[in-house]
């Protein structure tokens, strides 16, 4: 969570820079902002509470050619603009912003309070800056101060500081940092997304690593021995570049419509790139999926395709409940990781304890440079193109057509694979350019808005779509909905169904079809609404969202209906559709 951003540069737009970088990492939090530049007269800065947005007049700062910024998603301390970052230091000689949680900093605060220290926040990043402030009365320069701050702080920190030397500072350990640069101008940054429209080439900062950049000087240093080392150079994939609506009223709208795109970047890749993956995928002893939310629910989605189609014994785990596996990992495992941001902190523990006993990753990223795909044995890019909004969807349909595809590989049959999946791809963009389809979806959003619950049942390889459904739901309407196995209905839920309750049942033409029928005839029995997504009408359904046969990839195409509910249900309740309350995209803390 967080976004940081940097700039030094010719430019005098300094603050106007950085508010516009902030806007682009905006998906990563948006509780409060602050940006803060450097003038003759010292450091200045601005803080907000609320989304960015368009919000340039009220960034009342000077002139300047550097400043740093920091979008907020809050983790400790309540929304303000007194616990917005940056926080100055006691004597305004530098400012600093964190992305990350400092997990001591209760005793690191208590031990800086017995010493004199005043905090004016409530927040941990005010800790960093009060040791820093200690570690100067025995440090040479700030940027030693800040490695010797380092050296105390517990959990996944990053943080960038601006000092009245015309200096800029970041360091890292656990969260992201990355550099642009273009010509004399640098940029720093928690992703390439922030500066890709403005940068053509970039610097990934590893953990346990500082930067320090001072008017075109850039320095790279290793935290734990203050030792300068070489950093590489690379350019920044184009693909990363646009951010725009392109006429769509939401983000979330336009992604939706990509899905067909996302599907055919699958099918264009060079299926020799996946031999080394594939044969590892065979010989391993254990195949395991990882990730966490929408991704989690993809990388279930893929153990399945690699269960049923490739008959490899593939298990899905969770990031944040993955502990109890860590003694059973071996080297003869193999652990798949979906992601978007290749960020995710829950995931990301866990894989770099696995790799520590031998175990091979794989990854499918869609961000470049990520921490995820630098630690991967086999790495691969989803190419879906920028997903703005907060609710991941092109990015969740990726994942789960490239776990089909991925599962073909390994059966043996890439004709079939491609095949496929050029023909849901076609299928996904007739039904998009429907617009009865649309009328369809938004006459049932106008009347589950008026639910307390709603209920989604699926069996096989539906199951995990509707946890996805589920999913959608919450995060956009703010209602509570609970997806189940079909199967499982009589032994728990069916308590729960009465008149009214809606329920929503994805039935395919599958081994699965008549179990899920079922369980469609007990709800509707007991007065529940049913709501069929299906090709074919069933006698048990009240409302009918007809989707076509797709065979073996319906459960993807039953992923795009989904995907609109959510959206048009919470465009009928007037939420911020883009920006969810409570959740950030990119989960960088635990």
């Amino acid at each position: 969570m967080c976004g940081i951003f940097g700039y030094i540069g010719p430019k005098n737009n300094a603050a106007q820079i950085v508010h516009e970088g902030l806007k682009r990492l905006e998906y990563r939090g948006y509780d409060s902002w602050g940006i803060a530049v450097l003038d003759k007269d010292g450091i200045k800065a601005s803080k907000s509470v609320g989304s960015i947005g368009d919000v340039d007049k009220k960034i009342n700062l000077p002139e300047s050619v550097i400043g740093i910024g920091h979008t907020r998603w809050a983790t400790h301390g309540g929304i303000s603009e007194t616990n917005a970052h940056p926080h100055y230091s006691s004597d305004k000689s530098f400012v600093l912003a964190q992305n990350g949680i400092v997990e001591n900093y209760i005793e690191l605060k208590n031990e800086l309070t017995k010493k004199g220290y005043e905090f004016d926040s409530q927040t941990d990043t005010e800790v960093i800056v009060r040791l820093v402030e200690e570690k100067l009365k025995t440090s040479t320069s700030i940027r030693e101060a800040i490695m010797e701050a380092f050296h105390d702080l517990k959990g996944r920190n990053t943080i960038i500081a601006l000092t009245r030397d015309d200096e800029i500072i970041a360091a890292r350990n656990g969260s992201p940092l990355v550099v642009g640069l273009s010509g004399d101008e640098i940029f720093l940054s928690s992703d390439t997304l922030s500066f890709s429209n403005v940068a053509s080439k970039m610097i990934i900062i590893d953990n346990g690593q500082l930067v320090y950049c001072k008017k075109g000087e850039i320095k790279l240093y290793r935290i734990d021995s203050g030792k300068e080392i070489k950093y590489t150079v690379q350019e920044i994939d184009a693909v990363d570049n646009v951010i725009d609506k392109e006429g769509f009223p939401h983000f979330m709208l336009k992604e939706i419509y990509e899905n067909p795109y996302v599907i055919r970047q699958i099918t264009n890749q060079n299926t020799d790139d996946y031999k080394d993956f594939v044969k590892s995928i065979k010989n391993s002893e254990n195949v395991y999926t990882i990730a966490s939310g929408t991704a989690g629910i993809a990388a279930a989605q893929t153990a399945f395709y690699l269960r049923e189609i490739a008959k490899v014994h593939a298990t899905s785990l969770i990031g944040a409940d993955a502990l109890e596996y860590m003694d059973l990992f071996t080297d003869k495992d193999l652990i798949i990781a979906p992601s978007q941001s290749g960020e995710t902190a829950d995931v990301l523990e866990i894989l770099e304890q696995a790799q520590k006993k031998g175990v091979k990753i794989a990854s499918y990223v869609n961000m470049q440079g990520s921490s995820m795909s630098r630690m991967s044995d086999f790495k691969f890019m989803s190419q879906a193109g920028p997903e703005v909004c907060v609710m991941s969807t092109k990015v969740f349909t990726s994942q789960v057509a490239w776990g089909y595809f991925l599962a073909k590989l390994v059966a043996g049959d890439k004709e079939g694979a491609i095949k496929n999946l050029k023909m849901l791809e076609v299928a996904a963009e007739k039904y998009l350019n429907e617009n009865e389809n649309h009328k369809k979806i938004k006459d049932l959003a106008s009347k589950l808005v008026k639910a307390k619950d709603i209920f989604l049942l699926g069996k096989y390889q539906n199951l995990n779509i509707m946890r996805e459904g589920m999913v959608k739901l919450i995060e956009g309407t703010y209602k509570h909905a609970h997806a189940m196995p079909a199967g499982d209905l009589k032994h728990y839920a069916i308590t729960l169904m009465e008149k009214g309750v809606p329920v929503i049942f994805a039935v395919s033409e599958d081994v699965a079809q008549f179990d899920v029928i079922n369980a469609a005839n007990e709800v509707k029995a007991r007065g529940a609404t049913v709501i069929g997504i299906s090709p074919i009408k069933h006698e048990s359904f009240d409302f009918h969202i007809e989707v076509p046969d797709t065979g073996e990839t319906a459960a993807i195409i039953n992923i795009i209906p989904l995907q609109l509910l959510s959206y048009y249900m919470t465009v009928e309740l007037g939420h911020n559709v883009d920006k969810p309350r409570n959740i950030a995209k990119s989960v960088t803390v635990k």
